[in-house]
């Protein structure tokens, strides 16, 4: 079993905002696997497809790990099962990198995450928001803009095939099609 954790907050003052990148991405997941209305189970909205979870925590970004948490516990899951998808200032637009563990760089969502999981050996997949003029917090927080929006769907393919290259292949290859810059095959 493997559990795909976006990160978001709920409202509807948060919907299309740029934090709510890992909310959009499994959103967009369940979309194309016509998977339907979700269930509310582990402080989130839960949808089972096969062999994976996809989840998006209900308890707001900071404390994100209590809904991944229930599920890590229900599931009797390892870090290395759990892929948590969420967003990033210090990459470009719509660019992901994938990795197998590591800090939360800042990210209180990641924070939470790795805390309650008590390792840094969670896999993570980040979607660049770009960093612009401005404080972070209003970057963050604020709506895509119209470019971004038109450019969304592209970003959420890619978020896709990163995704499946997760659960299909070892961490290493999966990081290297993730990973690859863009304009390179990623097939």
């Amino acid at each position: 079993m493997k559990l795909i954790a976006g990160l978001g907050n709920p409202g509807q003052e948060y919907a299309f905002t740029r934090h709510n990148m890992g909310w959009l991405a499994v959103d967009y997941l369940v979309l194309r696997s016509g998977l339907g209305r979700p269930q509310l189970k582990f402080r989130g909205e839960f949808w089972r497809m096969q062999d994976c979870i996809l989840l998006k925590p209900l308890t707001f970004m900071n404390l994100s790990g209590a809904a991944v948490r229930e599920a890590f516990d229900f599931y009797k899951l390892t870090p290395a099962d759990v892929l948590v998808v969420y967003d990033d200032l210090a990459l470009p637009y719509g660019q992901l990198r994938l990795r197998a563990s590591g800090s939360a760089g800042g990210h209180n969502g990641l924070a939470s995450v790795i805390s309650v999981l008590g390792t840094l050996e969670v896999p993570r997949l980040r979607i660049g928001l770009g960093d612009a003029p401005g404080s972070r917090v209003g970057r963050v927080l604020g709506h895509l803009t119209k470019a971004e929006t038109e450019a969304l769907p592209a970003v959420l393919d890619d978020v896709e095939k990163a995704v499946d290259a997760w659960l299909h292949l070892d961490i290493q290859c999966a990081m290297s099609r993730v990973n690859a810059p863009r304009g390179e095959s990623r097939e």
